[in-house]
């Protein structure tokens, strides 16, 4: 079966669906780690791999109204998901071993594509320029949110190093881009190499918003 065969719908644009997909792994896989962490049974486990890598995205489709969510109408995305989750729990011994810079670095880059994909939808539903930057944002940490609180913990993006400030720029940077008229890809391009930057900056200078400490 050729290639175009499981892509009908995408055209030239298979490139820009793989790499989403393999945002989609990443993610999931970051999620399996935490309930493995976590001491989650495979079905657990599995859960919080689909919420960590598509919760975001499902709740941005439901708040602009893209019904049903992509995540449930593209098999592929739940397949990619779970298949992360399944990779983790059978060879969580291989897991261990990959270095830690190598899952920031693909962390980051799957934030950037993610902040650029949702606030992208956003403004093709008609939703103000705003909202839509706030929509990338969610795409972007909603999943890691969802999965903490399922988890009863702090959520991450509230008491770590810079992430969805990082989204939050990118997605803005892109919505500023396109509003001055610059052509979509370049929009694109440019938004999620500040988010991925931004990140992956914050990460090796330890850079934190500022915080109020009790005593």
């Amino acid at each position: 079966m050729a290639l175009r065969d499981w892509f009908p719908k995408y055209g030239q644009d298979v490139v820009l669906l793989a790499v989403d997909l393999v945002g989609t792994f990443v993610f999931a896989v970051e999620g399996a780690l935490a309930g493995i962490r976590g001491e989650l049974d495979l079905l657990g486990l599995l859960v919080v791999s689909f919420v960590t890598a598509l919760g975001g995205g499902t709740v941005r489709d439901l708040l602009i109204g893209a019904v049903p969510p992509n995540s449930i109408r593209d098999w592929r995305y739940g397949a990619t998901a779970f298949a992360g989750g399944a990779a983790v729990f059978c060879f969580f011994p291989s897991f261990q071993h990959v270095p830690q810079q190598l899952l920031i670095t693909l962390d980051a880059a799957g934030l950037a594509l993610f902040a650029m994909a949702g606030a992208g939808k956003a403004l093709e539903f008609g939703i103000n320029p705003m909202i839509s930057v706030l929509m990338g944002v969610l795409t972007g940490v909603g999943g890691g949110t969802i999965r903490d609180v399922m988890m009863a913990r702090v959520p991450g993006i509230l008491n770590t190093d810079i992430y969805a400030s990082a989204a939050l720029v990118g997605a803005a940077v892109m919505v500023i881009g396109l509003a001055l008229k610059a052509p979509r890809p370049i929009a694109m391009t440019v938004g999620g190499g500040c988010c991925f930057v931004l990140r992956m900056v914050a990460v090796a200078k330890h850079w934190n918003l500022p915080k109020v400490m009790a005593h």
